[in-house]
């Protein structure tokens, strides 16, 4: 059924080609057959995950399925040793609790389809057996006849066989801001876009004006919403570049993990170490290298971005996207209210020779009265109490330019209607008789064109003029004028006639006419929109727009706002329609307008430039917008006026429809990444740091037996796996989290996007993991030696071997805590010194290294918790050699900036 061309055919054919009529309908028998056949009027959903599915997911993490690994085994040598499976349930807390915030987070179900299918939850009207019945919108079937007023919804792809004054409003569908004015006559033309099939109706959309019957040619899936809901089935989400990186950061560490675990237990092996032992502190080594809190603090930074973008007027639903906004390096939007507001607004009218801006027009003359007369008592918009306008866009708009200029609604009462003559698109027209203190005026506005050719005279400085010859042209340049601006523009005539006209004397009302002037109006750009899109442009980012509005007004608006500065950087979409995808992602970077698209076109767009190694945003919100709202890296869908369709198939929610609202929204996504990149800076060195601590110790053991007089250096180690857990979970993490609320650096929407293609690891990054890394770890093997040197006589119970390799691995122990307590505040800011910064404007950060600090202290105190830890009380006469150690971190990364190499060239 999709295959045909209902519009390209006469209505007798379609009629034939369905099998019905259009003045008795299908009878009750048909319509079974045909449901059975082509099923309900709705829409199909995809199979959802349950929520087992799910949770599984959030173990297929590289990282997390080697930590599961190193739980498994650490518990089933912790049973043989009969030493406990303390380290294996600490493990295997931190991953389940990092599987429950995941699913927390993604737990919502994406509801597109459902929001599709409330569209068509309407009762309909139709004519079956002859007579008119109403039955739900999913009963109907190809060949039904639907009886359609103003006000109605449409039920499905409808082929218009009477069209009387109506018109459609198919913004959500096509991007058209102006409702579209329906004919039944068949069109030519090989292709023609959805939004100038004129004789069509389609489902979603809402008659504005008029009435009319439509043959119902498609249904359900088959309709044009119905091929979008199949477009947003097939699309699979992309992984956010966060996701991307963190999971291409877990492999590279597991597999660096494993490696060095494989490394060390064979040298222990060489070295005549118990292959148990050796087990034990190749674990330790691959808890070490793996920062076991990373993904977990991620999620919680990005959570906390969340909480704060809610302030910013933007609602995220998956939490990634945060920080994908912050990657964006174009950003395809929507025109029609997204970047306009979604109004037609009057902006210039033409009056005595002259066309000014409304805002300018400041003394209304009694010329300038004629004008707003005519447009606001030749008009059918309905004004509440409230002073609300309900209508057509363009009538509620020459409404609002008589109200933008002190005429109140009184006006009604004082000029009241008597008679009309409607609107309809073959005349181009609409005349109301109104009369005013005892006279008869006749109000006419329509086409300018059209209008001129019922005219004889026009009215300029209070005269009327009769040499209407003369005066066309200008009215006509000035028209011109207008119409380069996108401007929609309607002119308006009266006259007086000294009778109430009779029925007869309708018929030829619109004749003898005297021209008063035009109005060119226009749905105008959001002022806010302009300096978002400049703001986007300093900040390395492409603003694109995609509309199904015209090409001419599509690229006045573009002009406006800054986004277009050549013609041809606009294209239309049956221009696109003839490039392959291959031309389109060769070409993409050639063009910023897109007009007359469909929504197949957007995803086109979405994927070309997507195809070019680009992070795409896309924000919209029309039913139209949907399928590249969820193709795009990031959708954001308008929250106000947005469809619910839109809204579900979106990742962020802008609840103020306010287009620069994304662009605060990347700025705190570009916070959110940079935060991300000191924690994962901050864990990372940490982490290299006790792996340098770990390898060097089992490899200098004999050395260190040797130079500190170990006799029996079979239980030589530096740190046990329950300290590096603890280091990595508990010291690391609160820091790590509190360095989410850092603030945002002055120029951090000044510096260009950060490359799509480019990882974690770029060259500054690598160098600073590793160079801290280095200095932690070394820092460490000090105090172990110096806890080594400084023990003379054994504790009670335990020989001198054994209390200097306590008293070392406690030195060990505290100094890696605290000094990567320290060295958390050399992470903020990697090209400024400390003292140049403000230390204190992250309060949250400071307790947290105040808490941590505090807990190991608490295990320093407390007799049980030592023994849990396997460390003494500490010897006084290490206090000072300690203290040293631990600020040390601060005096390198600082001497390390002061010399300039703490960044690569390129940072």
């Amino acid at each position: 059924m999709e295959n045909n061309k209902w519009y390209q055919q006469e209505i007798k054919e379609v009629e034939e080609k369905l099998q019905t009529n259009q003045e008795k309908g299908l009878n009750i028998e048909e319509v079974k057959k045909r449901q059975e056949k082509y099923g309900y009027n709705q829409l199909k959903a995809n199979k959802k995950k349950t929520l087992w599915q799910r949770f599984v997911d959030q173990f297929k993490d590289f990282s997390i399925v080697v930590l599961i690994i190193a739980a498994i085994v650490s518990g089933a040598v912790g049973i043989a040793e009969g030493e406990g499976i303390t380290d294996t349930i600490i493990i295997l807390i931190v991953v389940i609790v990092n599987a429950i915030i995941g699913i927390t987070q993604e737990s919502k179900a994406e509801k597109s389809l459902e929001a599709l299918q409330k569209l068509t939850d309407h009762a309909s009207k139709v004519i079956r057996n002859g007579e008119i019945t109403v039955v739900p919108a999913k009963e109907l079937v190809p060949g039904d006849i639907v009886i359609l007023d103003t006000g109605d919804y449409v039920p499905a792809d409808l082929r218009m066989i009477e069209a009387i004054n109506l018109k459609s409003q198919e913004a959500s569908l096509t991007g058209e801001s102006v409702p579209v004015e329906k004919r039944t006559e068949k069109m030519e033309g090989k292709e023609v876009g959805i939004g100038d099939r004129v004789n069509m109706l389609f489902s979603s959309s809402l008659v504005t004006y008029g009435r009319g019957k439509g043959i119902v040619v498609e249904t359900g899936m088959t309709t044009e919403v119905g091929k979008i809901a199949g477009m947003i089935n097939n699309t699979e989400k992309q992984e956010t570049p966060l996701q991307q990186k963190l999971n291409k950061l877990g492999k590279t560490l597991g597999i660096v993990a494993l490696s060095i675990c494989a490394l060390i237990f064979a040298i222990g092996l060489i070295q005549g170490k118990e292959a148990i032992q050796m087990f034990m502190t190749a674990v330790s080594l691959a808890v070490a290298a793996i920062p076991e809190g990373l993904v977990a603090v991620s999620t919680i930074v990005l959570a906390i971005g969340v909480q704060k973008m809610v302030k910013k007027n933007a609602i995220v639903k998956r939490l990634p996207a945060v920080e994908t906004l912050g990657s964006s390096t174009v950003i395809c939007s929507d025109k029609t209210g997204t970047l306009t507001q979604n109004k037609m607004t009057v902006e210039k009218i033409f009056i005595n020779s002259q066309t000014q801006n409304l805002e300018d027009y400041k003394q209304v003359n009694e010329d300038g009265k004629k004008l707003v007369y005519a447009n606001m008592l030749c008009n059918d918009t309905k004004v509440s109490k409230d002073g609300t306008l309900t209508g057509d866009p363009t009538e509620t708009a020459l409404v609002d330019m008589a109200f933008k200029l002190g005429f109140e609604t009184n006006i009604y009462d004082q000029n009241p209607r008597l008679n009309e003559i409607p609107f309809d698109s073959d005349r181009k027209l609409m005349t109301t008789v109104n009369e005013q203190n005892g006279k008869y005026i006749v109000y006419t506005k329509g086409a300018v064109d059209e209008l001129l050719k019922k005219c004889h005279s026009y009215l300029l400085n209070g005269e009327i003029k009769s040499d209407l010859d003369n005066y066309i042209p200008t009215i006509k340049k000035h028209n011109e004028d207008m119409a380069k601006e996108a401007l929609r523009v309607l002119a308006s005539a009266y006259k007086e006639i000294d009778h109430k006209p009779t029925k007869e004397e309708m018929i030829n009302l619109e004749n003898d006419l005297t021209f008063v002037g035009m109005v060119g109006m226009i749905d105008p750009p959001r002022e806010e929109a302009k300096v978002a899109v400049e703001k986007c442009k300093t900040a390395g980012i492409k603003t694109v727009m995609i509309t199904g509005d015209h090409k001419i007004t599509a690229t006045a608006i573009a002009k406006k706002l800054g986004i277009l500065e050549k013609e041809e950087e606009a294209i239309t979409g049956a221009e696109l329609e003839k490039m392959t995808q291959e031309q389109l992602e060769k070409n993409v970077r050639q063009y910023s307008v897109y007009a007359r698209v469909s929504p197949e076109h957007k995803v086109r767009i979405v994927k070309a430039w997507q195809k070019n190694g680009e992070i795409v945003a896309m924000t919209g919100d029309g039913v139209n917008d949907s399928p590249a709202l969820k193709t795009s890296d990031i959708g954001c869908a308008m929250g106000m006026v947005g469809t619910d369709v839109a809204k579900e198939a979106s990742d962020v929610i802008l609840t103020d429809d306010n287009f620069a609202t994304i662009v605060s929204a990347v700025e705190e996504g570009r916070r959110i990444y940079d935060n991300i990149l000191k924690v994962i800076q901050f864990l990372l060195s940490s982490n290299v740091g006790e792996i340098v601590v770990l390898f060097l110790a089992t490899l200098c053991t004999p050395l260190f037996a040797d130079w500190f007089g170990i006799v029996d250096a079979s239980h030589l180690e530096i740190l046990l796996p329950i300290h590096i857990l603890w280091i990595n979970l508990v010291t690391d993490s609160l820091p790590a989290l509190a360095l989410a609320f850092d603030p945002a650096n002055l120029d951090i929407m000044k510096r260009k996007p950060a490359k799509p293609n480019q990882g974690v690891f770029t060259k500054g990054m690598t160098w600073r993991v590793v160079y801290q890394g280095i200095m932690i770890g070394m820092l460490t093997l000090i105090a172990f030696a110096i806890g080594l040197a400084t023990t003379k006589t054994p504790f009670d119970g335990l020989t001198l071997d054994e209390s200097k390799i306590e008293v070392g691995q406690t030195m060990a122990f505290v100094t890696l805590a605290l000094s990567e307590l320290v060295h958390v505040f050399n992470v903020r800011d990697n090209k400024k010194s400390l003292f140049q910064t403000k230390i204190f404007n992250n309060i949250k950060l400071i307790w947290a290294i105040v808490a941590s600090a505090s807990l190991m202290f608490v295990i320093l105190a407390i007799p049980t918790l030592r023994t849990i830890f396997s460390i003494p009380l500490l010897p006084t006469e290490n206090i000072i050699e300690l203290v040293c150690l631990i600020f040390a971190p601060v005096v390198i990364v600082e001497l390390f900036k002061l010399l300039k190499i703490n960044t690569s060239k390129e940072e």
